[in-house]
This record gives structure tokens, sequence and C-alpha cells, in this order.
């Protein structure tokens, strides 16, 4: 994988032309698919109306009834079909950006599951994130390899119950991303996003308490230091952990989202908020859209981008 921000802009630039190659055909597709149900479900609505004007004048109610069961069951059966339509859509958009990023070179065979998550042992195991009493939902569970780097990725949904209302209160959402190198790291690095220090308290306090220590005096760049806290271990190499060219990408992508790393032994963590649902379609309007596909293969990318720089530098 390059490692270079230009590098990556230029792979940008071959996937806007695999878009428009492959995916923009298929997502036309789909929205022709799309159309046809909004198209169904008006005929629903105007039989339903007639259905009604006939009982007022008729009034021959068994006659009514036969016709608002047979009514009821087209609605059932077109509803039925647009909830699958939903349901089909994302995964299979999903599978086409996928095909993409196992074409790049270092990339071996990406092996996709909807309904799969990062569990949440794991999860917690970052050391970014302490729950409390939790709700953990995820999807599009992700595995593969860079090189030799394994590696595994989902969405996740993650609330936990709030200490002062009766309510969820979100602590992450976005994209999670676990790695294994093949050679451990020495030492052991948290970097958060410096806004959500008041929230980080419970996992500083942690990594303190085994011998942690704020290293933010060792980082020369004001802008990183002003998007982003530095944590780690004594033993832990920057130098290696979180070379300059990290320190420049990710100085420019807190720009757009928030991102938290952490490395662990043989073990790195990225999560990569985002508040919107991804790739999920709409019905009402055209989801033919180069943005709605761009933003997923982004996070996806910049994650993997993540692993891959500190894999090469230390």
């Amino acid at each position: 994988m390059p490692l270079s921000a230009g590098a990556m802009i230029m792979q940008l630039d071959q996937f806007r032309k695999y878009y428009n190659h492959t995916i923009h055909p298929e997502l036309v597709r789909l929205d022709r698919k799309r159309m046809r149900f909004i198209r169904l479900l008006l005929i629903a609505v105007l039989l339903f109306g007639a259905v009604v004007v006939f009982e007022i004048y008729v009034r021959i109610f068994v006659l009514s009834l036969l016709l608002m069961l047979i009514l009821g069951v087209y609605m059932s059966f077109v509803i039925y079909r647009m909830r699958k339509f939903i349901r089909e859509f994302k995964p299979h958009v999903v599978r086409l950006v996928l095909d993409f990023i196992d074409d790049q070179p270092l990339f071996g065979e990406l092996e996709y599951k909807p309904k799969g998550k990062i569990p949440l042992k794991r999860f917690l195991s970052s050391g970014i994130f302490s729950l409390g009493e939790a709700v953990y939902e995820g999807e599009d569970y992700i595995t593969g390899r860079i090189g030799d780097i394994e590696f595994e990725m989902c969405e996740l949904l993650v609330r936990e119950t709030s200490r002062v209302r009766a309510r969820l209160d979100d602590v992450f959402k976005g994209i999670f991303i676990h790695a294994v190198f093949r050679h451990p790291a020495r030492g052991r690095l948290l970097v958060l996003p410096r806004d959500e220090m008041p929230l980080m308290t419970e996992s500083l306090r942690n990594l303190v308490a085994n011998g942690g220590q704020c290293l933010d005096d060792h980082i020369p760049e004001e802008e990183f230091l002003g998007r982003f806290t530095v944590y780690g271990t004594r033993d832990a190499r920057l130098s290696a952990l979180l070379p300059q060219e990290l320190r420049e990408f990710l100085t420019q992508y807190r720009r757009q989202s928030k991102i938290y790393l952490s490395i662990i032994g043989q073990h790195i963590f990225v999560a990569i908020t985002n508040e919107k649902d991804i790739l999920e379609p709409n019905v009402l309007r055209s989801n033919v859209s180069f943005e709605l596909v761009r933003e997923f293969y982004e996070d996806i990318a910049s994650g993997l981008y993540v692993v891959r720089a500190i894999d090469v530098s230390h």
C-alpha cells in the first residue's frame, strides 16, 4: 500500500475510475429497481383510494372487504420486496468496493460477513474506550491481509447507560480496525483526539496505572498537538510507532473525522468515527452518488493506511 498522502490521492483517482466503470452502472440498475417499487406503492395508494370511494358509493361490504384483502396482500408483497432491497443494497455495494481494494498490491483476498462484528472483548482490549453497562452492535465484518499483517474491521455502534440520565449515550459510532503485526512493537501507545480527553479519563487512568505517561512534549508539530494528545510507556519509540508522515496524515484526517489509535505489542487498533449511516439506501431519492460510496472507501483505506505505515516504520 502506498505510504504517502499523494499516493492516497492517486489511489482515490483510480477508485473514481473504478466507480465510473463498475459501481456506477450497478447503482443505476439498483435505482431503476427502487423506482419500480415507488411506482408499485403509488399504484397501491391509488387502488386503496379507489376501494374507499367504491365502498362509499356502492356500499357492498363483502365485495369491498374482499378488495381490501387483495389490496393488503399486494401491499404486503411490495413492502416485503422493498425491505429486501434495502437489506441487500449495502452488502452488494460493499462487495464491489472490496473487489477494488483487494486488487491493490500486497492485499490478499478479503472476506466479508454482512452481519458479523469484532467481539466486544477485543474492542475493549484496545484500551481506547472504557464501558459500563453497554449495548454493542456491529455489522459489515471484513477480514484480510496486507503483506504480513492480518486485519479485521467492522462498523460499530457502541452505547452505554448514562450515569446521570435514564438513557443510552453514544460511545462510538464508525469503523473499528484491529490488526496483528508479525513482529511486536516495543512499548504501548495511545493517540486520542484532544477534544475527547474529558471523556477518556478512565482510559488514560488505566494506561498511566500501567506505566504510561503523556508524551506530547516529544511531538514537535503544534498543529498535531492542537488536535491530538499522545500517551505511552517509556519504552515506546515514537519515531517507529508514530512517524512524521503518519502524524501529518492524522492531522489532515482529523479535520473531517475523529480518529483514535492504540498500539499494544503485536496489536494495533484504529477507530474512525462516522455519525452517518454509511451506504444505507434512501428509498425516496436516488442513490446514484459517488460521494455515497467514496466516504465508505476512504474510511477503510485511511484505517489500513495507518496500519501499514506503522508496520513499515517499526
